[in-house]
């Protein structure tokens, strides 16, 4: 039997659209096809640009008629996260504050997708201003785990990843602070990656030396992602932290010989609490990189102060966005987003510099612990996908935690690390709901972490496990 068009690769759909098997506009209203019978049940896409889309589809189908060359993302349909500014389609940012605001302009990322032909169909739900790992906001409400409607999809990237893991599109857009890429792909079973910072250049922005924030892709395969990434990375110079390397190192083979590779496997990141059952079902599959040639040791990264470093950053960056929303629409804000900008102006100088000094400190570690390994292994999530109507974790393994950010430390460790780390789809639990693994790799070296992650992906193919509510007829 045919796979149905709503869950071919990105890479064939492009292929059969160039091929003229199957047209733009064939792809497109399969695509909205899915959003229609799935998405009232999800809740994943927010914002709907039908009309625009379907005339751009019209205009692509007649260009490649008449002997245009197709862009990388030629005639692919795209969701693009809340947070990210799109012209001409409403974004909210997950609050009300912004419910009806329409930019004249797109981000930097969004530019990049549409010169490279994806047709942007609409916006995925996300938190209120993208904070906490639980996807919903009083603008649009809950976005639900499709593997099962009763939990949470994780955040703050959750309804891009929801929008894959049903069919509704074949490649999105995101964004991590602490994990909002990689927790919501591993309760999703789909793929996100959080690149190197300056990888993919964020503009604009009001924080242009951000060291902790990245925009970046997500879909249902490493190739995917990777054929993302050779679009939507590369300099910019309106970004000084944008690197140099331009995107095009994407597209070579993600095939290559682990054998000798030596890799790292921390169960805890030397502490954190994680249920025990998520160590369980990962330690089966690390089993894997061992077949595929990789030398495999316990070790753990001395993560020391990064929980200090990552709320402090964190608190002064909301201090910074969220300030003027505090002092004019304090009634509007949820309470997490107000207790975050307070802590954040609370901070003293010295705060914020002890904890860079920190940083600079934990990052000489790291990179001394990856001059032994060349990959580091890990959980993505201390817990299991939980209930959609509880909007955090407060205790992990009867240890109490300080905040609602404490239960995703196994993702914003590695975000205060500086090393890029991709959530890969690592199997399910009794009950059906998936889980990532996080693979971590060198100090710039995205490149490897997908040649990894891809073999693993090829080893498992967890990925082609699909929600049972996305399985329609739409071929």
């Amino acid at each position: 039997m045919t796979e149905k068009l709503v869950f071919q690769t990105a890479a064939e759909l492009i292929g059969r659209i160039r091929s003229r098997e199957v047209s733009v506009l064939e792809v497109l209203d399969a695509h909205l096809k899915q959003i229609e019978d799935i998405n009232p049940i999800v809740n994943a896409f927010c914002t709907l640009d039908e009309e625009r889309a379907r005339e751009y589809a019209k205009k692509l189908d007649h260009k490649l008629a008449h002997g245009t060359n197709p862009g990388p993302l030629y005639g692919l349909p795209i969701g693009i996260k809340d947070l990210s500014a799109t012209k001409g389609i409403r974004t909210t940012k997950g609050s009300p504050i912004y419910a009806n605001w329409i930019p004249d302009y797109d981000d930097l990322i969004v530019e990049r997708f549409k010169k490279a032909g994806a047709i942007v169909i609409g916006k995925t739900n996300t938190p209120e201003f993208g904070a906490g790992s639980q996807t919903f906001n009083s603008v649009f409400g809950k976005t639900l785990n499709p593997y099962d409607l009763t939990k949470t999809c994780g955040g703050s990237s959750g309804g891009s990843a929801v929008s894959l893991a049903c069919g509704m599109i074949p490649i999105a857009s995101g964004s991590d602070l602490g994990g909002s890429l990689r927790n919501p792909a591993a309760w999703s079973n789909v793929v996100g990656m959080r690149t190197s910072i300056g990888r993919v250049p964020i503009y604009p922005t009001g924080l242009p030396f951000n060291s902790l924030s990245v925009a970046g892709p997500m879909a249902r395969t490493v190739q995917d992602l990777s054929l993302q990434l050779s679009v939507v990375a590369g300099p910019d110079p309106r970004v000084p932290m944008s690197l140099p390397e331009a995107g095009e190192q994407f597209l070579n083979p993600l095939m290559t010989d682990f054998r000798g590779i030596k890799l790292a496997w921390s169960p805890d990141l030397g502490g954190y609490p994680i249920d025990p059952t998520i160590i369980e079902q990962l330690e089966h599959q690390i089993k894997i990189f061992s077949d595929l040639g990789c030398e495999i040791e316990n070790a753990s990264p001395n993560l020391k102060d990064a929980d200090e470093i990552f709320q402090t950053i964190r608190g002064y960056q909301f201090a910074f966005e969220h300030k003027s929303h505090l002092e004019n629409h304090r009634d509007q804000l949820k309470k997490t987003v107000i207790w975050n900008t307070e802590s954040g102006l609370k901070l003293l100088a010295t705060d914020i510099a002890q904890a860079e000094n920190k940083r600079a400190v934990l990052h000489k570690r790291i990179m001394e612990f990856m001059d032994e390994y060349d990959f580091l292994l890990c959980p993505v999530t201390s817990v299991w996908p939980f209930s959609i109507d509880q909007e955090y974790i407060s205790e992990i393994n009867g240890i109490p935690l300080n905040n609602y950010i404490e239960w995703m430390a196994p993702c914003y460790a590695i975000t205060v690390s500086g090393l890029p780390a991709i959530s890969i789809p690592a199997g399910f639990s009794k009950d059906g709901l998936p889980l990532g693994l996080q693979i971590v790799g060198k100090y710039r070296e995205d490149f490897q972490v997908l040649q990894l992650a891809s073999a693993f992906e090829n080893a498992t193919e967890f990925n082609s496990v699909r929600p049972r509510l996305s399985l329609s007829d739409n071929s």
